[in-house]
């Protein structure tokens, strides 16, 4: 806080967000400004929603990086992705992290020694939709039904989509590994980011379903022109030949990691 001053962000958070002036009674929203320092802490530390709000309640340094103290009610993780699906819908969380960046590199943090990049699933609420408004919704469609009925569609998340997550398997009982990784249902969306090497700064940052793939979103403005190294840190999901020929051509140098052979 000391380096960024906040309250500079406060007229693009009110414009964006579009509160009501509280006449109709109801709980008031949390402060903008603390929301928007919540999604900070989140997106440089790489956090879902339910673990932001553990850590915010866990650790002194984020409370008073956020100016709360230890009797202060602290949004919950419903709250956080209400907040940044706003943001989202709104199209101001993209111009906002870059007028951020923008404020750091005029306080002298450069982005330095190449860059990494990444990717994080954030979880939504599930929807119970019918088939139909599935099918409408990947369609790119509003449901009829939802339509004549604002106070439902206010409610409803039309640009989630569920992808499987891959985790290792545990070690059985006989101490065994399992052939294969276990595939998880997941329902939400994804954060791409590149960081700065040096300061491991967010530097790039753009928003998809969580189907989006990985890789693709190399190419789509992720990378960051500005950092004074060119060489490029990745996994292995952005490994691709047109990626690799992407980066040849923007002059960049690839990092990225290779898949291992598969043993014979």
């Amino acid at each position: 806080s000391r380096t960024v001053d906040f309250e500079v962000f406060r007229p693009d958070l009110e414009l964006a967000l579009a509160y009501s002036d509280g006449s109709k009674g109801g709980r008031p929203p949390f402060d903008p400004v603390l929301m928007f320092k919540i999604l900070v802490i989140q997106t440089l530390n790489n956090l879902s929603d339910e673990r932001t709000e553990y850590l915010i309640n866990d650790r002194l340094s984020f409370m008073r990086f956020l100016g709360l103290g230890l009797s202060d009610r602290v949004p919950d993780a419903k709250t956080v992705w209400l907040f940044r699906e706003r943001l989202t819908q709104a199209g101001a969380i993209e111009r906002l992290f870059d007028r951020f960046d923008a404020t750091l590199r005029n306080a002298g943090y450069l982005p330095m020694s190449g860059q990494i990049l990444d990717a994080t699933l954030v979880a939504a609420p599930k929807q119970r939709n019918t088939n139909a408004e599935k099918a409408d919704l990947r369609a790119g469609r509003i449901p009829e039904d939802w339509q004549d009925k604002p106070a439902k569609l206010s409610h409803k998340d039309r640009h989630a989509r569920w992808t499987l997550k891959f985790t290792k398997a545990k070690r059985q009982d006989d101490g065994t590994m399992p052939s294969s990784d276990l595939a998880i249902p997941f329902f939400g969306y994804k954060s791409h980011v590149s960081i700065d090497r040096n300061f491991r700064f967010i530097r790039k940052w753009k928003t998809t379903d969580a189907a989006a793939s990985d890789g693709a979103r190399l190419r789509e403005g992720l990378l960051d022109k500005t950092n004074t190294a060119s060489s490029v840190w990745a996994d292995t999901a952005y490994r691709s030949k047109a990626n690799e020929d992407f980066m040849d051509k923007e002059g960049f140098v690839s990092k990225v990691h290779r898949k291992k052979p598969h043993l014979k």
